[in-house]
């Protein structure tokens, strides 16, 4: 079978790092194209403009967006337009309803739109998941605490509207909770730290339904950790690593094979091949839900 040909649109450290590799690494696809005002990958036929690429290769059926959240509806929207599937990296859009009109516009199209949480496919999730499926669930409590001056460095467009601040990396968190929990909860009330110099949330603390918290810090310069735990009568599961190994009871449990990226382009590969869309904005919601029912607390400016 001959691979699938990719462009890529929005050539920076996440598509260098993760996207490219995991790509070029797989027999099921051919980067055929990029778009970026600056950036370019070796070897790849480089546009900086979107409308050039699409009239210029007709033979590329699938754009995988991984520009920040607010501008790509408008790539997408022109993606879906000239009859190409979209991946849309995580968060899928700047707001629930242009992630919803995306979803009606690629339903008219009769083409694929894959929602991608890439820690959904995080090696430990699918042991927690099989593992709890039939469990009631006690508590869960989530730590997801990092350094946004080493993961994001410079990268001032998160502390502007629309960029999510620590949700940014809170929805990673969240999209395991939605993945793995047997149970739907929502969120009854959020506490939201905004530096004088952001316009999004630096740290927030959530309360869900079913006695489920959450702790997200972008200031933790030591000790960094990315994980749940939860207690469902006598079992304890917990996902470290950011869900990249499971422990239940204590135990080490067997880990999925391919890393996230690799496993979220594998199912761009089934979506295509069944013809079906996958957009799951459950993890959206409870971010969307965080800026409605969430107290402000102000606090000095941090600078990255």
């Amino acid at each position: 079978m001959m691979p699938t040909k990719i462009a890529l649109v929005g050539i920076g450290e996440i598509a260098r790092n993760q996207h490219d590799p995991s790509i070029r690494n797989s027999d099921a696809w051919e980067l055929a194209a990029t778009v970026s005002r600056s950036g370019s990958l070796k070897g790849v036929e480089a546009f900086t403009d979107m409308d050039a690429m699409l009239a210029a290769r007709p033979d590329i059926s699938v754009i995988s967006l991984c520009l920040p959240p607010v501008p790509r509806f408008d790539y997408a929207k022109k993606a879906i337009a000239a009859g190409r599937h979209v991946m849309l990296e995580k968060p899928p859009g700047a707001t629930l309803a242009e992630v919803h009109a995306l979803q009606r516009l690629a339903d008219d199209a009769g083409v694929v739109l894959f929602a991608t949480w890439h820690s959904r496919m995080a090696k430990g999730v699918a042991a927690a998941k099989a593992f709890l499926s039939d469990k009631q669930i006690d508590n869960v409590h989530i730590d997801w605490q990092e350094s946004v001056r080493k993961w994001h460095p410079g990268q001032t467009w998160i502390a502007q509207p629309g960029g999510m601040g620590v949700m940014d990396p809170g929805i990673n968190a969240l999209s395991i909770m939605t993945e793995v929990l047997p149970m739907a909860v929502h969120l009854t009330g959020a506490t939201l730290r905004f530096p004088e110099n952001w316009d999004t949330p630096i740290m927030a603390d959530l309360t869900f339904t079913q006695d489920v918290t959450a702790s997200f810090d972008w200031t933790r310069e030591k000790d960094e950790q990315w994980e749940i735990h939860i207690t469902a009568g006598s079992d304890q599961v917990t996902l470290i690593e950011g869900g990249n190994r499971c422990l239940i009871n204590g135990e080490e449990t067997s880990q999925t094979a391919l890393d996230e990226y690799p496993a979220l382009y594998a199912r761009m590969s089934d979506l295509l091949a069944n013809g079906t869309s996958d957009v799951d904005l459950s993890p959206m919601v409870h971010v969307s839900d965080a800026f409605t029912l969430g107290k402000r607390i102000n606090i000095p400016a941090f600078d990255f």
